[in-house]
């Protein structure tokens, strides 16, 4: 019975190559659900660029003409056109501040995953604590998507869960970058569905991350993201 039960798992189990073939299959499709979010996401750019800050500066551009053709013979109309194409350009910078901070926010540039994700929490109007202990920077697609898949959750507990406080917590065990987002709000939460917690499993699914999501009904929450990846540099002391 022992050799006929070592016979059968010998046949059975998976072979070198189906695992393989399993892996490059699971690859593929992770690809093409990044191509698809990338494309997805360069649409939204063009579009929030058309019907924002272009719309924006063609209509300083008509301002700024309108006042050149009327400063001598009506100064006074001219300074309201001047104040409209003023009104005009702060509206515009703030739409582009708003799509860049949307594609790369200067503060996961500037101070790393640390940083932005308290200063994401800072500004949340929940209640959240944030608890980090990464000892350096990460790879910066790493960084970017971590930032936006808690982003995201966060955004997911505001919108839905009727939570009083969430909490985050990142981690780095030299291999692995562990993201926990949790809420005590009534759960109920389904990776399958909704398209942000899909978002979030394509965007770490590109880095071979995975997302698991324990939500019973009347709560709590918890989300657990990892991110298989390496520190790029060290965490650096302040003198």
């Amino acid at each position: 019975m022992r050799a006929y039960a070592r016979l059968t798992r010998s046949l059975l189990a998976p072979t070198e190559r189906s695992l393989l073939k399993q892996r490059v299959s699971q690859l593929a499709e992770s690809r093409a659900d990044t191509v698809d979010t990338q494309a997805a996401e360069l649409r939204r750019i063009e579009r929030d660029l058309h019907d924002g800050a272009q719309a924006r500066l063609v209509s300083l551009g008509m301002s700024l003409g309108l006042a050149d053709d009327v400063v001598e013979r009506d100064p006074e109309a001219a300074r309201e056109l001047l104040a409209e194409a003023r009104a005009a350009t702060t509206l515009a910078l703030s739409e582009l501040r708003d799509l860049v901070r949307g594609i790369h926010p200067p503060v996961l540039a500037d101070r790393g995953l640390d940083g932005a994700v308290r200063a994401l929490c800072l500004a949340s109007p929940l209640p959240t604590e944030v608890d980090i202990d990464i000892p350096g920077r990460l790879p910066a697609p790493v960084e970017s998507a971590a930032y936006f898949a808690v982003a995201e959750s966060i955004t997911n507990v505001i919108k839905h869960a009727e939570a009083s406080k969430a909490r985050v917590v990142l981690r780095h065990d030299g291999e692995r970058l562990s993201v926990v987002v949790s809420d005590d709000g009534h759960g109920g939460a389904d990776e399958n569905g909704g398209t942000g917690l899909r978002g979030i499993q394509r965007r770490l699914s590109a880095f071979d991350g995975t997302l698991v999501v324990t939500s019973p009904p009347g709560g709590p929450t918890v989300i657990v993201m990892e991110l298989p990846c390496e520190l790029s540099s060290p965490k650096t002391s302040s003198s």
